[in-house]
């Protein structure tokens, strides 16, 4: 009985919750029981009791969701993957996670991640590294690892994560499930532990798009405890268009081609022969700023990191190292609380801001990003959606690696254009490449969730991925 509830979708378990054939708190125990098994080291914290009773006919039917460790959770261990936060609990809860609660989806656990976001294999975690279910000898990807992980392996029927160059769509891609990084400012980050502020946004990641877009209908909103959120225009839909007909699909050359592995290129060109077989048509289009991505990101994100990461100084919480002097203690408190790759990253984005630096690179990133975004607007008057891979690689080793932060950050090579740009992207299974899973991603201009949805859905549906290889 327990197998076969856990095997139902998050939108099915809901539907039975609210028909009356099935309680609430007996599939929040399945879950709980399931999330407690976890090996692949998925979990920093998993609750110990069901939750106050769900009120009868919640929209989200009870469904328990696990959330990525960035977010605040009032009085549960939030610790944004680092040591220097161990231990903390948080007065407040961010309004993703209660807007959820409030339509229905209890809070399961707390995932791991990439420390601070910072990361693309979630090895960089202070609690260890998250092993990917398709194979536990490589990564889940990251930074919202954990999250796609537990997924993928059916310990949790969904989860929420942040995207800040790609951390939720690309471990959804080499996880085999979907992930989708919606419009800037359409989901509050209050109560999300600050990466880079102009780029962090939170999403969904599901086992189908019908559950992305259940919980993502439940996540948006505008928020007065933030300045930045806006919402959206229309109410998300439920997609249920198998048809892809009058939808044109822009192809960028220079995200689809040089240094993608053949293996994802083969499925990359199987999902376009789907999308013209389902009626849809295709046009190369060029994002010629777009190989600028990286090199744009990694100054403007880790300036901005720099800066909210001031604040972890062991003075209000978090680590207190003992020393001397107030400057001892707070060199000690960072030098012990921050990992190699956060301390690299705040680094690089103190340098990029220091006096006679700041228009060489910050500004200049800056221009660039304008330039990107300049490109999807230009793409976007010829094309309603543009499809790449959503990772030019499937999941690699683990550590393999961890000695060069170059191929580390080439990762993110397909995903971090979007977020420069503000605008929405899905990656969703297309297949698989040596039994492991490729991630095809869909982008859209500013608020197109509703149309990357349906288009995601009637591609999903010829696709016809099976993603029981990671749950065993």
């Amino acid at each position: 009985m327990t197998g076969d509830l856990l095997d139902l979708t998050a939108a099915q378990a809901g539907q039975r919750v609210r028909a009356g054939e099935l309680s609430a708190s007996d599939l929040f125990e399945a879950w709980r029981e399931r999330a407690a098994t976890d090996s692949l080291n998925a979990y920093r914290w998993v609750a110990d009791a069901p939750p106050p009773e769900i009120a009868a006919g919640a929209p989200l039917g009870g469904v328990p969701v696990a959330i990525k460790d960035l977010f605040c959770t009032e009085g549960v261990p939030s610790a944004a993957g680092s040591r220097i936060l161990e231990g903390y609990l948080p007065p407040y809860t961010a309004t993703a996670v209660e807007q959820l609660a409030q339509a229905g989806a209890p809070m399961l656990g707390k995932t791991n991640m990439d420390e601070f976001a910072m990361g693309s294999s979630n090895e960089n975690s202070g609690f260890g590294p998250v092993m990917n279910p398709w194979d536990e000898s490589r990564v889940p990807g990251g930074s919202s690892g954990g999250s796609a992980a537990a997924v993928a392996a059916g310990l949790a029927p969904w989860a929420i994560g942040t995207d800040t160059g790609g951390s939720i769509r690309q471990p959804a891609a080499l996880c085999g499930i979907v992930g989708l990084k919606p419009t800037y400012g359409s989901i509050s980050r209050y109560g999300m532990i600050a990466f880079a502020s102009s780029l962090d946004q939170a999403g969904p990641l599901t086992r189908d798009v019908t559950d992305c877009a259940l919980l993502f209908r439940h996540m948006v909103g505008r928020d007065p405890l933030d300045s930045t959120s806006t919402g959206l225009p229309e109410e998300v839909r439920l997609p249920d268009q198998e048809r892809l007909d009058g939808l044109r699909f822009g192809v960028p050359p220079e995200l689809t081609r040089g240094g993608v592995d053949p293996g994802v290129a083969a499925v990359f060109e199987q999902s376009l022969r789907h999308i013209e077989e389902l009626g849809g048509t295709l046009e190369e289009v060029s994002l010629p700023h777009s190989d600028q991505g990286i090199s744009a990101y990694y100054v403007i994100a880790p300036a901005e990191a720099s800066a909210n990461l001031a604040r972890f100084d062991g003075v209000r919480y978090g680590l207190r190292a003992e020393a001397g002097d107030l400057a001892s203690m707070y060199e000690d408190t960072r030098e012990h609380g921050f990992g190699d790759e956060v301390k690299r990253r705040i680094m690089l984005g103190t340098y990029a801001l220091s006096s006679g630096y700041y228009d060489a690179y910050y500004g200049r990133a800056q221009r660039v990003r304008t330039k990107i975004a300049e490109d999807f607007r230009s793409a976007f008057e010829r094309v309603d959606l543009i499809v790449t891979p959503t990772s030019p690689t499937v999941a690699f080793g683990l550590g393999e690696r961890t000695d060069d932060p170059l191929a580390m950050y080439l990762s993110d090579f397909c995903t971090v254009p979007m977020p420069l740009a503000g605008i929405p992207a899905i990656s969703i299974p297309g297949g698989l490449s040596d039994e492991l899973p490729v991630g095809i991603q869909l982008a859209g201009p500013a608020f197109s969730e509703n149309r990357i949805l349906e288009a995601a859905y009637a591609l999903e549906q010829a696709i016809g991925f099976d993603g029981s290889g990671a749950r065993g």
